[in-house]
C-alpha cells in the first residue's frame, strides 16, 4: 500500500517538489516523504548549514537529487529568489511548511514580530502559491499543500494572531480548491493538532500530547487529491470531534483555557516551524 501510495506521488505530480521550513519539523518530514517516494526537492529554509546538512542527507540515502535555498519569506527578496531559482525545473508540487507562532496576549507581543508571521504565514504563502499554480495550470497538473491548523476554525485567544494566520490559509485553500481542480491541480489544507517539533519550544508552548510530524507529512500527502482538508492522525480528529461539539464561542472559549495551560512565554519570545 504505501509503496503504490508513494509511486502515485511522482507519476501525479512529476519528478520535482518545493519544500518550504525544510530544515526541521514538519517541512523536513515533507522532504523526507517526498524523497522516499523518489521525488526532487528543493529545501527552502533560513538556516543555511542545517539545510545544506538535510539536502546532503536526502540525496545520499535516497538517491534523489535535493537542493538548498537560503531564503527569509519574510521579505519580498526571499520569495523571489525561490521563485527565480526553480525557473528551470519541471515543478509539479509545493508544500509550504514554513511559518511561526508567537503566545501570550496580543498586546503584550512585538508588532514588528507579529507582522513578520503575517509575512511568513500569509504573504509569502499567496506569492509562492501564485508564482507555482500558474505554472501547474500552464502543465495541466499539480498539488499545493497548504499549512492549516487545528486553530484556523475559531478564534484562540493567547495566539491570536497565529489562530488568525491560519484561518487564512484554510479559506485560501478552500477556495483554490475549486478554482485550479478544472486545470488538473489538486490543492489540500492540513490542520494537524499539536506536534513535536522545534516549534513549541521556539514559541514558549507546553504541547504534553502530541504528534509526530511524519505523521502529518504522510497522511497530508496520501490524501492530497482526494480531500480538500485533512486533519493528520488521531489526535487532531480527536480534538476536532471534541470541538465541533461546542457552538463558535464556545470554541473559542475552550481554546482560551487551552491556550493558558500550555503557554508560559515572555513578551517577545517567538517560535519558527
Amino acid at each position: 500500500m504505501r509503496a503504490r501510495a508513494q509511486l502515485r506521488l511522482r507519476e501525479r505530480y512529476g519528478s520535482w517538489a518545493v519544500v518550504t521550513g525544510a530544515s526541521d519539523g514538519i517541512g523536513r518530514a515533507f522532504a523526507q516523504r517526498l524523497a522516499e517516494a523518489g521525488v526532487n526537492v528543493v529545501l527552502v529554509a533560513r538556516r543555511t548549514e542545517l539545510l545544506d546538512a538535510v539536502a546532503g542527507d536526502l540525496a545520499a540515502t535516497h538517491g534523489v537529487q535535493a537542493r538548498a535555498i537560503s531564503a527569509d519569506l519574510a521579505t519580498e527578496a526571499g520569495v523571489g529568489e525561490v521563485v527565480d531559482c526553480t525557473r528551470h525545473l519541471d515543478v509539479g508540487l509545493l508544500v509550504t511548511a514554513a511559518g511561526f507562532g508567537t503566545s501570550g496576549p496580543f498586546v503584550d507581543g512585538n508588532l514588528a514580530e507579529e507582522l513578520a508571521m503575517i509575512d511568513v504565514n500569509c504573504r509569502a504563502v499567496a506569492a509562492l502559491t501564485h508564482a507555482f499554480a500558474r505554472r501547474f495550470v500552464e502543465r495541466r497538473r499539480g498539488g499545493i499543500v497548504l499549512m492549516s491548523s487545528l486553530v484556523a476554525f475559531q478564534g484562540v485567544p493567547r495566539a491570536a494572531n497565529y489562530a488568525a494566520t491560519k484561518a487564512y490559509v484554510q479559506s485560501f485553500a478552500e477556495a483554490l480548491r475549486l478554482e485550479l481542480k478544472p486545470f488538473g491541480v489538486d490543492v489540500i489544507a492540513t490542520a494537524p493538532g499539536p506536534v513535536h517539533s522545534g516549534f513549541a519550544a521556539r514559541a514558549s508552548m507546553n504541547m504534553g500530547l502530541a504528534q509526530k510530524p511524519r505523521v502529518v507529512a504522510s497522511a497530508t500527502l496520501d490524501a492530497l487529491g482526494r480531500v480538500g482538508t485533512v486533519r493528520p492522525g488521531w489526535l487532531a480528529k480527536l480534538l476536532e470531534l471534541s470541538l465541533k461539539l461546542l457552538p463558535r464561542w464556545g470554541r473559542v472559549r475552550m481554546m482560551a483555557i487551552v491556550m493558558t495551560g500550555m503557554t508560559k512565554r515572555r513578551a517577545g519570545d517567538r517560535g519558527h516551524a
